[in-house]
């Protein structure tokens, strides 16, 4: 997975900004802390934290370990029951040795010696290890799943993939498809979901980062929320008060950031929690810059 680099006053803002950048939630992602600011005079900071992030590599607990853990669960129950009956047996024998505490008194055979000699083997044999997903076949599943969707709602569509290392993109373009998209995407998103974990999840890739288009829609998103928030930017450099902007899901933020990344006249950061998490833009004050 690859890591993206951000700043801000706080290492609260810094992380903020990697979210949005990475375009997903706090629990998906780990950080790297490489610069705190430091204290300066009367309360004052100086200098900016610097973070890494990088999503979070999902990988799963090999199988093996799983057996394991159920046969340390189930231990201490069997040996609790067994005790239990060796106590009933016990509370019911006489003065008189019956028939039970004279079978109890000889030497039993236990069926568990198999299962132990099983469970050693088990335990000392080697986990498996999977293979990295190949993209081409992650994309022909997204692909063949998407179709099916279209289809399913009487629409014609193609698709269109894009390969770059890990990266995958995959079009669906065709009419009639604005039932997939939704109001701001929001369907959009959801259809991406299900095709993670269609083309994804059921194959055990945890390699490769997936985005879904359908229709053009995010291109056409991208293209006119960056000419909104230009637009935005300028009156808070005009008027020098911040700005909250509208609450968006996280592939949204990433677009305002990115849009207003190379301008040295405004910070952006993220404030809230999802859904009604939303991008604040804030005038570089003129004496802190000189």
């Amino acid at each position: 997975m690859e890591w993206v680099e951000t700043t801000g006053k706080t290492i609260e803002e810094a992380k903020s900004i990697a979210l949005d950048r990475l375009g997903v939630a706090d629990e998906d992602a780990e950080f790297e802390i490489l610069e705190e600011p430091k204290p300066g005079l009367f309360g004052r900071t100086r200098g900016e934290a610097r973070v890494r992030a990088r999503v979070k590599p999902r990988i799963p607990r090999a199988k093996s370990d799983r057996r394991d853990r159920r046969r340390r669960e189930d231990g201490p129950r069997s040996e609790s029951r067994e005790g239990a009956k060796k106590g009933e047996s016990r509370q019911g024998s006489s003065d008189e040795p019956s028939d039970a505490s004279r079978a109890e008194a000889r030497p039993r055979r236990t069926k568990s010696a198999p299962k132990q000699e099983k469970t050693m083997n088990e335990s000392t044999r080697p986990a498996r290890t999977e293979s990295p997903a190949d993209p081409a076949q992650v994309a022909a599943s997204a692909e063949k799943f998407l179709l099916g969707l279209a289809q399913a709602l009487g629409a014609e569509a193609t698709t269109v993939v894009d390969i770059d290392g890990d990266n995958i993109e995959v079009h669906l373009n065709g009419a009639e498809l604005g039932l997939l998209v939704g109001p701001r995407g929001s369907t959009l998103q959801a259809v991406q979901d299900l095709t993670r974990v269609v083309s994804q999840r059921r194959m055990g890739d945890h390699d490769t980062r997936l985005r879904i288009d359908i229709g053009g829609y995010r291109a056409k998103r991208r293209e006119a929320l960056s000419r909104f928030v230009t637009q935005v930017a300028d009156e808070v450099v005009a008027s020098g008060t911040p700005r909250a902007l509208e609450a968006m899901p996280s592939p949204d933020r990433k677009i305002v950031h990115d849009a207003l990344t190379g301008r040295t006249d405004i910070t952006t950061h993220s404030e809230g929690d999802d859904p009604n998490r939303r991008v604040v833009i804030v005038p570089v004050d003129a004496s802190a810059e000189a």
